[in-house]
């Protein structure tokens, strides 16, 4: 079944069964309406992730859906920093976040994005975004935490602290199933799933705490945990809606920091990403930028993978993953919806 976006479908290089559903128009069929779920996704991004992020989960919901329609609606946090044609975009394509406390949703994404202080607490979205928690907790049957948006749920709702690596773990990790539960129903024992992040969680703090963690990703912590409250939260510190040159991306971005001197550390190359030839060709580029930094050299991380595919070796367990989730969202609201109907009648 196709996903439909309220509002204008943002971009033209979105999935082909993404279709336009106009801002507040209604289907006069209840069937039709039973058979969909309602999905918010808060995206976070900064300017130059906002379409890539739109694209990813469009494309990944769209494949996860199966048999249920989804209807998905955009809204972002009104504090994030944005420059103009960010500020432009959000405006066109978003519904303000005054707009979600209103919404019927049955499921909510919310994303992270780099921090720019040490304290999550010290964002300048702080507090829309614990606004947001405390609100879908409430109105969804479950809500995706992703990356720095789980960190910051955690922190807020059990002071959990994530501690910074000294080394950022980035690259797609090896992920061991510790848990039957729904979520990972279908999937095997092992599966991947990308990660790029300098922090990470306390499995003994959030065992403690009350949380499932559901998988763990060797040398990378916790993948996924969940936590059963009003609603399900479900919180990833990995990334598996990435497309297959997302790691690579932000490889070049850090490279190009480290070139233009906005850092003073090269970054790590992403593990278990690129092949052997990828990997000398980017070591060698490692060294020379090492002993002299030029920015010139940035074109030469796009010629060491040039015309090699980048394999896309976790995207059947993303979509196996988000088929599960949307299927329990749906499960949830037809239960809803069968309790209210058997309430109505008890009161005719």
């Amino acid at each position: 079944m196709p996903v439909f976006v309220n509002g204008n479908t943002p971009g033209s290089d979105i999935s082909p069964g993404v279709s336009r559903l106009k801002r507040g128009a209604t289907n006069a069929s209840q069937e039709w309406a039973h058979k969909c779920v309602n999905i918010g996704l808060i995206n976070n991004m900064p300017d130059a992730a906002l379409e890539a992020t739109e694209r990813q989960f469009l494309t990944l919901l769209d494949s996860a859906a199966g048999g249920i329609t989804v209807r998905l609606s955009l809204y972002t946090l009104p504090d994030v920093p944005r420059n103009d044609w960010g500020r432009q975009r959000i405006q066109r394509f978003y519904t303000g976040l005054e707009g979600l406390w209103s919404a019927q949703l049955d499921g909510l994404i919310v994303t992270g994005r780099e921090p720019r202080t040490p304290n999550l607490k010290d964002e300048p979205y702080w507090e829309s975004l614990t606004k947001v928690l405390d609100w879908a907790d409430e109105n969804t049957h479950s809500t995706v935490w992703s990356c720095l948006a789980a960190h910051a749920a955690l922190l807020h709702m059990d002071g959990i602290v994530r501690r910074k690596s000294t080394e950022k773990r980035c690259g797609v990790f090896d992920c061991i199933r510790l848990s039957d539960h729904r979520l990972l129903a279908g999937m095997s024992s092992r599966f991947k799933v990308p990660h790029s992040r300098w922090n990470d969680l306390s499995a003994d703090e959030l065992t403690a705490c009350g949380y499932s963690v559901l998988a763990q990703a060797q040398g990378a912590g916790a993948d996924t945990i969940v936590k059963r409250r009003n609603s399900l939260f479900v919180f990833f510190q990995g990334h598996p809606e990435y497309e297959p040159d997302t790691l690579l991306l932000e490889y070049r971005r850090d490279v190009r920091r480290y070139l233009t001197g906005e850092t003073d550390t090269y970054p790590s190359m992403p593990q278990g990403y690129f092949d052997e030839g990828a990997q000398e060709a980017l070591t060698a580029l490692q060294e020379k930028a090492m002993s002299s930094r030029r920015e010139d050299l940035l074109a030469s991380v796009t010629t060491a993978v040039d015309g090699k595919a980048i394999e896309h070796s976790w995207r059947s367990c993303a979509e196996r993953l988000y088929s599960n989730w949307l299927n329990y969202v749906f499960e949830q609201k037809e239960r809803r919806l069968s309790r209210g109907a058997v309430a109505s009648h008890a009161h005719a």
